[in-house]
């Protein structure tokens, strides 16, 4: 018998889809639900590696240990990485296919749309429940004819969906209702309730307005979800960088984070913000740069163009100059291929120019391939900078690039990945202030995080501080607080599953 389903839409982007399908997952699997999540398709620079080696949305992976599982491939069947204005890598079923422009991408959805249907029976068939997420907003009616994310998910799997409105953004009743004017009589047949996310304030002062929403289209409202100060999970689009703008006040770390136009990954970040006494900065100018404590190059799905853009902005000279004022540098991924002396594209993965010069803060040399690198590894610090030789971390590497080491270049880590091969990876420089590595996910691990900021505290004469592993807590943080402020019974009603327990 197919699982269950449900599919969470919202009238526009960050709305909070990613992080409510996370909360309903986690809320069902604590009620013995074997629950998995969805989402068709992904435009997004967060992505994720499954145990297999397969790339998805960095969302759908949070989704998935929310849920208590393995991320899958099928659980993001099309994931698509801007690496410019008006294209794309395209991945399907956690494998790049090619690089395409939005109206090669267009031609192309028809031929993807039974790999997508595919991957969602495979779930439907191994789970009791599947939790579905849409994207943007499902009142494009420009995007209608070529919907293989929102309502034609919905009437593939004829599944109920719950639309939810950020009232934080302003206009919510205007998008609600709007939302519902612009799709299809069949489509709004399945819309059987309203979300209201991100409230502030007194929630009966909204009460006329949704006696007059339920008026209007019929459909209750079944949560208003008070703004939870504080609280951030993985998500999916550019949107999310701007949140993470704000700066804790008084911390006394301060990690500056080079917000590259095409910046990927920025979740590899947060375990950091998540420490009290750091405040993690994202830098789009040099003066936003000055009086951080380290400096952090991040991942990039446009390395070349990124690189170009740190020497337009004057962002590279800056670099240099807090390096030679021995403020610690690291790159990550494209960050650490472009603190090398040389990047090689003999094959034109990323660019027109066979070479382009480096920021030459590192002996290293990359050479971008045609075959991506996608893996989970397990390792140790070598002990040549970021903390004490033995320190374990953990991660994964999504890149297209090989970098390779001049002679007597010390490398940064030495890894094990599933198969039980092992190599060095990164480097660092002579002095030990610059550093790079490909491993996403560094800072999850709280022996390393908190080794590394023991550092930067000692270097200030601050006394250190044991580690912090309270970051996993953040999912059962939002499911106790949308478990409080939803109308649980009538969603498990909604879907078809019994109510009874359901708020136990």
């Amino acid at each position: 018998m197919a699982a269950k389903v449900v599919m969470v839409q919202g009238t526009t982007s960050h709305a909070g889809k990613s992080v409510l399908a996370a909360a309903l997952c986690r809320i069902f699997a604590r009620q013995g639900v074997r629950v998995a999540p969805f989402k068709a398709q992904n435009m997004a620079l967060n992505s994720f590696v499954t145990p297999d080696g397969g790339e998805l949305g960095r969302a759908q992976a949070y989704q998935a240990a929310a849920a208590g599982i393995e991320p899958h491939v099928d659980m993001n069947p099309v994931l698509l990485k801007p690496n410019s204005q008006t294209g794309s890598q395209v991945i399907v079923l956690g494998t790049p296919v090619g690089n395409m422009a939005v109206r090669e991408y267009h031609a192309y959805q028809p031929v993807v749309w039974p790999t997508v249907t595919a991957a969602l029976d495979r779930l439907r068939a191994q789970y009791d429940l599947v939790v579905i997420e849409g994207a943007g907003s499902p009142a494009e009616i420009n995007l209608r004819d070529r919907d293989i994310v929102n309502m034609r998910v919905a009437r593939y799997a004829q599944c109920p969906v719950l639309l939810v409105g950020d009232i934080d953004r302003g206009g919510v009743f205007a998008s609600l209702i709007g939302t519902t004017m612009l799709v299809t009589d069949e489509e709004r047949a399945l819309i059987k309730g309203f979300i209201i996310n991100k409230f502030r304030g007194d929630a009966t002062l909204l009460d006329t307005g949704l006696a007059f929403l339920q008026q209007q289209t019929g459909i209750p409202t079944l949560g208003v979800l008070p703004y939870l100060k504080g609280w951030r999970g993985d998500e999916e689009d550019s949107l999310g960088v701007e949140d993470r703008r704000r700066v804790k006040k008084d911390a006394p770390l301060v990690i500056a984070v080079v917000r590259l136009p095409y910046i990927s990954n920025y979740t590899d970040f947060d375990a950091l913000a998540d420490e009290e006494d750091v405040a993690v900065r994202y830098a789009l100018t040099p003066d936003e740069l000055a009086g951080a404590d380290a400096i952090i190059l991040p991942g990039t799905k446009s390395t070349v163009d990124d690189l170009r853009w740190l020497r337009d902005s004057g962002m590279a000279d800056a670099l240099l100059a807090h390096v030679r004022a021995g403020v610690p540098l690291l790159g990550i991924c494209g960050g650490y291929q472009m603190l090398g002396r040389r990047i090689l594209d003999p094959l034109g993965v990323e660019s027109s120019s066979p070479e382009i010069e480096g920021l030459g803060l590192l002996e290293i040399a990359t050479t971008f391939a045609e075959r991506k690198r996608t893996v989970r590894v397990t390792g140790v610090l070598t002990g040549a900078a970021l903390g004490d030789a033995g320190t374990p971390v953990i991660g994964y590497e999504i890149h297209m690039g090989q970098s390779t080491r001049h002679a007597g270049v010390p490398p940064l880590l030495r890894l094990r990945d599933g198969h039980g091969e092992e190599t060095a990876d990164g480097a660092v420089s002579a002095d030990g202030r610059v550093g790079g590595c490909y491993l996403h996910g560094l800072f999850d691990h709280p022996a390393f995080r908190r080794g590394w900021l023991n550092q930067l505290r000692a270097h200030k004469g601050l006394a250190p501080l044991p580690a912090n592993a309270q970051g996993s807590l953040e999912i059962d943080r939002m499911a106790d607080h949308v478990a409080a402020h939803l109308d649980l019974r009538m969603v498990a009603e909604v879907i078809g599953l019994p109510s009874d327990g359901i708020m136990e």
